[in-house]
């Protein structure tokens, strides 16, 4: 059985860098899974610069929903799979339940907790190692508009489950990774 690592913390904390640094040091071959979708050209570009930083010997799959359908259909056989990011495909199925500006929250919710679940279950019963990369966006103030704190308290309620079934969870702050205890 493999093992569940959780890099959680702030935009432009480092967690991308420490999880690839994980990733890089374990030794062993890696899949990168991307959840990213080039829909403007800051987000190309970004996408870019990722895709520059990996190693050139890992297999990358970009798949942006329905992550454990997928890894059924088309399985991974590398030994760890690096997953960035948790916060992105949130944001992709959260986008599929939005009419003018406003979610319908119990449905979004629903998606999300579906997609959690059928992805920890595939985790645990891989025999790879997972690292999963999330942002933490909990800590600021409550948005002013519906669909920010339904997007907030979705992704906190997708960052709390994944956190409860990993072996460890990495807080990153200023590029520094600071373990937090785990009581599972």
């Amino acid at each position: 059985m493999g093992t569940l690592t959780f890099v959680l913390g702030g935009a432009r904390s480092g967690k991308s860098l420490h999880a690839q640094k994980l990733a890089q040091e374990s030794g062993k071959s890696v899949t990168f899974i991307a959840t990213a979708q080039a829909l403007d050209e800051d987000m190309s570009a970004r996408i870019k610069k990722h895709q520059q930083d990996r190693p050139v010997d890992w297999v990358t799959r970009e798949i942006q929903k329905d992550i454990a359908k997928n890894l059924e259909v088309d399985p991974i056989t590398t030994d760890v799979i690096l997953f960035d990011c948790i916060t992105l495909l949130v944001n992709n199925l959260f986008m599929q339940y939005v009419t003018e500006d406003h979610v319908d929250e119990a449905r979004a919710l629903g998606a999300m907790q579906q997609e959690i679940e059928s992805l920890l279950v595939h985790i645990h019963e891989s025999q790879q190692d997972w690292i999963v990369i999330s942002n933490e966006v909990g800590q600021g103030i409550v948005p002013a508009y519906q669909m920010g704190r339904v997007y907030r308290d979705i992704l906190g309620w997708a960052n709390q489950r994944i956190a409860r079934e990993a072996d460890q969870v990495l807080w990153m702050v200023a590029g520094i990774p600071v373990p937090i205890q785990n009581f599972r």
